[in-house]
């Protein structure tokens, strides 16, 4: 199992989350295989949260992710959205027993969050002729007071820009062999752009995948701080940079919508994948 630990020692804890979510069909595809979910939740209820809004953060988790499905006919549909609703009933069940904290096992229970998706999906796939081969990426958000720890298997990402630097951090690795070229340095960004295979994922829930080894860290929460989960769709339109500039401006004018802002620049300048985004802000 990869993990990415970064820690802070003057951590601030985190009293306002604010938030927006946004999905595109793009300009080609005929259906949206992409899903994201919000979640609040603590260990008596679960919420799930609208496509915008704010909420305090000292008394419950939150949960964000983001899925994009893959198979044929309807079958990725299926498998994003089976995941999102897996997310609903296992996470907070977790938080009852386990999770409040890295040290109670909070990557344990992403992992077995992971798994137990992993299986459901296989089953689906194996027993139904409209769900074989389904199979989707998740990257996941879970918000606690200072920190936020996270899952990822696939190609969907998750950014963090952080308050006291004017650049984008990519926390989670894409599962692809021409990912793996572009951090060892043998190719740049816009080879991997128009590289033939750099959708053909290594890793994912579901499908023919043997086995589950999620990447999973923390980071430590600071106010100001912006977290970024997207599909691969997004920044097939969009380069860091123009990443960066499309959030600090949204911030800067007070706007609610930063994830819309993201996914109808990059649907305009490419739009042949399905597009989302997820857009989360320490306040």
């Amino acid at each position: 199992m990869k993990s990415k630990i970064v820690k802070n020692p003057k951590k601030s804890k985190a009293v306002i989350l604010k938030w927006s979510g946004c999905s595109d069909v793009g300009k080609v595809r005929k259906n949206n295989e992409d899903a994201f979910l919000g979640l609040r939740f603590d260990a008596r209820e679960v919420h799930r949260l609208g496509k915008f809004g704010e909420a305090g953060a000292a008394k419950h988790a939150f949960t964000f992710a983001v899925c994009d499905g893959m198979g044929g006919a309807k079958a990725g549909e299926y498998a994003s959205q089976i995941a999102v609703e897996k997310i609903t009933t296992l996470l907070p069940r977790a938080f009852k027993t386990a999770a409040h904290g890295l040290d109670a096992g909070v990557a344990d229970v992403l992992a077995e969050l992971y798994e137990q998706i992993h299986r459901a999906l296989v089953y689906l796939g194996g027993s139904y002729d409209e769900c074989q081969g389904m199979q989707t990426t998740m990257s996941l958000c879970w918000f606690t007071p200072g920190w936020m720890y996270f899952g990822h298997i696939g190609d969907s990402r998750i950014y963090h820009l952080s308050a006291k630097k004017n650049e984008i951090l990519q926390l989670t690795e894409d599962d692809t062999h021409v990912a793996w070229l572009f951090r060892n340095g043998k190719i740049n960004e816009r080879e991997v752009r128009t590289h033939p295979r750099r959708n053909v994922l290594q890793k994912a829930l579901g499908g023919g995948n043997q086995f589950v080894d999620p990447q999973v860290g923390a980071v430590a929460c600071e106010r100001g701080d912006v977290f970024l989960l997207c599909t691969d769709g997004l920044t097939e339109g969009l380069y860091d940079h123009s990443l960066v500039d499309i959030l600090r401006t949204s911030i800067r004018d007070g706007r609610i919508n930063a994830a819309q802002l993201l996914v109808n620049e990059s649907v305009k300048n490419d739009g042949r994948d399905n597009t989302t985004a997820l857009v989360v802000q320490v306040g």
